[in-house]
């Protein structure tokens, strides 16, 4: 992640328009790996009247996708309509050389551990947000605690909208 915000004159590519477009649609106190970022723009589909769509939202079609990878195992392609896909390296990518001008702390690895070499930028924003985090064991090096993926995984529903991730149990882990 560079941190920072690129310059009006620079062209971005249309995929990390997309990526940076859904990270700032992160709630603060919520997450969304890289790879939830990565297949929810894969399965993104324009609505008839032009505004944005997801497939197998209410009132859309629900359909097979014609992602096709660039390369086996790159999980990078285009979709049916020509538009750009990426994996959750892709989306790595595009937080690592663009994201410094939106919450890049929303997301994450799978795993939970924190951005290395930002770990305390990031806990510093995680703690002021909310985002239920898990006490690190001792045996951690630098007793880091890591995002509480149960309870702070955000599915791209907006708030109110029904149907986002919310923790079955929020006696799980620690709220630090």
């Amino acid at each position: 992640m560079s941190g920072e915000p690129v310059g009006a004159a620079q062209e971005l590519p249309e995929y990390a328009e997309r990526v940076l477009e859904l990270a700032e649609l992160i709630p603060p106190g919520r997450v969304m790996t890289y790879g939830d970022v990565a297949e929810w723009l894969a399965s993104e589909e324009p609505p008839a009247d032009g505004g944005p769509g997801r497939r197998g939202a209410p009132g859309r079609p629900e359909g097979p996708e014609s992602d096709v990878p660039d390369r086996p195992g790159e999980g990078g392609g285009r979709r049916g309509d020509g538009r750009r896909t990426g994996g959750p390296r892709q989306v790595g990518r595009v937080m690592a050389l663009y994201g410094g001008g939106v919450p890049w702390w929303r997301v994450v690895r799978s795993d939970g551990v924190l951005l290395p070499g930002h770990e305390l930028r990031a806990l510093e924003r995680y703690r002021a947000e909310g985002t239920p985090l898990r006490t690190a064991a001792r045996a951690t090096a630098g007793h880091l605690p890591r995002i509480d993926m149960a309870r702070a995984r955000w599915d791209g529903v907006p708030p109110g909208g029904g149907g986002a991730r919310q923790g079955a149990d929020d006696s799980t882990g620690d709220h630090i």
